[in-house]
């Protein structure tokens, strides 16, 4: 590193007037001015080196000014003509930070506090909406919810860059997205995967049991979300799926948590490029949700105000807590909060109060932050500082289609003001509040000094250094034409698919008909045909023209409550075949005639107990298409998936088990970690701790 003696040319100014300004001599032809803050930084970086130079990033014009300083670029991000230290590359992430929320007003950083949804418009975002959200509401944290084409995608997130590059500071704009890698397609949870290679459930990766494959999966899924312009990932969950009714079940690794741990730590590495944090080119990760979500009372998902409870002891909710560590070791860049109010035993409001996680202090200060040691930023789930009225307690009417109408989760603090509802989060240690635009609550919220402005600006730090680690203050843009590349990769398809086979999970083999006998007769409900010919079979109209059936069946539910808008489109209920399903009833009577091998989706359990008596072959997928299912019963891609939940013998035996505890029920009729391979022996786990 060159001292300040060596001959070095450079001009820096500053229009801060509130730092004193000092004079440095580089040598004695040249006189540096500087302010104390940037000598400060000096002194700690150094000047330009020739392994600064190497080092350049890639810096973005587009309607940021650039400058040029001893043969490097800047982006000019606040147009004042001068490098400020949050402009300067050289710089690590957090004093960048730092120096950038002591330029922002108030409503500024209370604005880098919100995370909503890019507004859409005819299948594209809408730009002047967003416009309005950036340049009146001072956001730059979106969620994109949009399904399209790769190229589409990207020409749409750097349209939305370049609206950011309007604001008073051009911050560029996080652009998060739930997983869009899988078959399950559920609003607030997982988006289609349109122009995304498609891989089985993470259910489907712990039945195959290889965290290699995770990291190697979460890689490419990095690089297909990053040239689509999402630079932030809403996952992975690091829920246990302890109980079996939880319609969240199939975004989980299952519920044992030695492979949850590992399974989770593979996930976070792939998409964060690096071992033990956001490496370059990775996209930070948001592991959900803290804590205790599986265990929700009767597996009512959190979203609806009748789901708002879940029961555990401190065993269980250690045990739940625990199965986060994987990401934790992985160096994860943040935490979303469960929705629950988490009841345990017989613990005092003071450490457990009737509030949601995002409101309860215990849990994120003294158990994420202090025990657990997590030292990113803290992402709120949606809607958890929305007024909760009529609809949101009650439902619609009778006759009524639900929408989101009056959606919050504001559990245990509906009736509290807009300011106090953001002021306890904070409190709690919340930095971030997802799927809200409105700042004005949290900025009145410090005027009536509810919350400290320093308290804010801790926050705003958090998430302004991960923002400058990922690398968007340099360049926020990416290449369509790499998008396009990406979303025609066959190669990423085809080890989606081989992903989708190999998951596969036999519970009952027929011996007859597995591996599958090319040239026979096959009768079928929902496989397609041509793909059944493409696979050396004869497809035919009738079970008695075939020589056997094939039937794909999804796990049965009941729907409860749908006068909600989540609980009419989530699964929940008894896990067990009713008598009116029609695909049962078909099977059923086509049983009678030929031997049939039922193929069941598994998004959370199922009791099977009516199936297994009548079906010669039993098979579980967690995300399949037609092409990977016939893949694997041909044996072309062998099958090698083991259950990574247990299923139940029977509604009862689900009624007296524990939703907090893993793989707790009394005579399940198949155990975790069961699966047979296609020839009939047992397959082997390959989980490591």
């Amino acid at each position: 590193m060159r001292t300040f003696a060596e001959p070095f040319a450079m001009e820096i100014q500053t229009t801060d007037m509130a730092c004193r300004s000092v004079y440095v001599p580089f040598n004695r032809a040249t006189v540096l001015r500087i302010t104390a803050p940037l000598l400060v930084t000096m002194l700690m970086v150094g000047p330009a080196s020739g392994a600064d130079r190497r080092s350049q990033p890639e810096i973005a014009g587009g309607g940021v000014p650039v400058l040029k300083i001893d043969g490097l670029r800047f982006r000019d991000l606040d147009r004042d003509g001068h490098l400020s230290p949050f402009e300067d590359w050289r710089i690590p992430p957090e004093r960048r930070a730092h120096d950038l929320v002591r330029r922002m007003t108030l409503s500024e950083k209370a604005g880098a506090m919100m995370h909503d949804a890019l507004p859409v418009k005819d299948n594209i975002y809408d730009m002047e909406a967003l416009r309005t959200l950036v340049l009146q509401d001072k956001m730059s944290s979106f969620i994109g919810r949009l399904a399209a084409d790769g190229r589409i995608l990207a020409q749409q997130a750097n349209a939305a860059q370049a609206v950011a590059e309007s604001a008073r500071i051009a911050i560029p704009l996080t652009i998060s997205t739930d997983p869009r890698s899988h078959f399950q397609v559920t609003d607030g949870a997982s988006v289609a995967a349109v122009s995304m290679s498609k891989w089985p459930e993470t259910t489907g990766f712990a039945a195959i049991g290889d965290p290699a494959l995770v990291e190697h999966f979460a890689s490419i899924a990095r690089r297909e979300y990053r040239a689509a312009g999402f630079n932030m990932v809403l996952a992975p969950q690091a829920d246990l799926a302890t109980e079996p009714r939880w319609p969240r079940i199939n975004g989980t690794f299952g519920e044992d948590p030695v492979r949850v741990r590992a399974m989770v730590a593979a996930y976070v590495r792939g998409f964060q490029g690096g071992p033990r944090g956001l490496a370059s080119g990775g996209i930070p990760a948001v592991v959900k949700h803290w804590v205790g979500y599986g265990a929700s009372d009767k597996g009512y998902d959190g979203h609806s105000h009748y789901g708002r409870f879940a029961t555990l002891d401190r065993q269980s909710l250690k045990i739940h807590a625990d199965a986060f560590k994987g990401a934790f070791a992985a160096g994860v860049s943040g935490v979303m909060p469960a929705y629950s109010i988490v009841r345990v035993g017989n613990e005092s409001n003071s450490r457990f109060p009737p509030v949601g996680a995002a409101f309860n202090r215990h849990l994120i200060t003294d158990l994420l932050r202090k025990r657990y040691g997590f030292r990113g930023i803290v992402l709120s789930d949606w809607g958890i500082t929305r007024d909760c009225g009529d609809l949101c307690r009650n439902g619609f009417p009778a006759g009524v289609m639900p929408t989101r109408e009056g959606f919050s989760t504001a559990w245990g603090q509906e009736d509290a003001r807009a300011e106090e509802r953001f002021a306890r989060a904070v409190a709690a240690g919340v930095d971030q509040f997802g799927g809200v635009s409105d700042s004005g609550p949290l900025v009145s919220a410090v005027l009536q000094h509810f919350i400290s402005e320093a308290r804010i600006d801790r926050s705003v730090e958090r998430i302004m250094a991960l923002k400058f680690r990922t690398g968007l203050f340099e360049n926020p843009y990416v290449d369509p034409n790499e998008a396009d590349r990406l979303s025609d990769a066959s190669q990423f398809r085809s080890e989606g698919l081989r992903a989708q086979a190999r998951a596969l999970t036999i519970l009952k083999r027929d011996p007859a008909n597995m591996p599958l006998p090319r040239g026979r007769k096959v009768w079928s409900l929902g496989l397609a045909a041509d793909v059944a010919r493409a696979h050396g079979l004869v497809p035919v109209e009738r079970p008695e023209e075939a020589d056997f059936g094939i039937v794909r069946l999804a796990a049965p539910w009941k729907g409860e409550h749908p006068q909600y808008y989540y609980g009419s489109r989530q699964h929940e209920g008894s896990l067990a075949f009713q008598g009116n399903d029609p695909v049962y009833a078909r099977l059923r009577e086509a049983a009678e005639k030929i031997p049939v091998i039922a193929v069941v989706y598994l998004d959370r359990p199922a009791i099977l107990s009516q199936l297994v008596p009548h079906v010669s072959g039993l098979v579980v997928d967690f995300g399949a298409s037609d092409e990977a299912l016939l893949d694997g019963l041909s044996g072309k891609v062998m099958p090698e998936g083991h259950l990574p939940f247990e299923l139940p013998s029977s509604e009862a035996a689900v009624e007296n088990q524990r939703g907090d505890l893993p793989h707790d029920s009394a005579m399940p009729l198949f155990p975790i970690g069961f699966g047979l391979s296609l020839t009939g022996t047992a397959n082997n786990e390959k989980v490591t701790p």
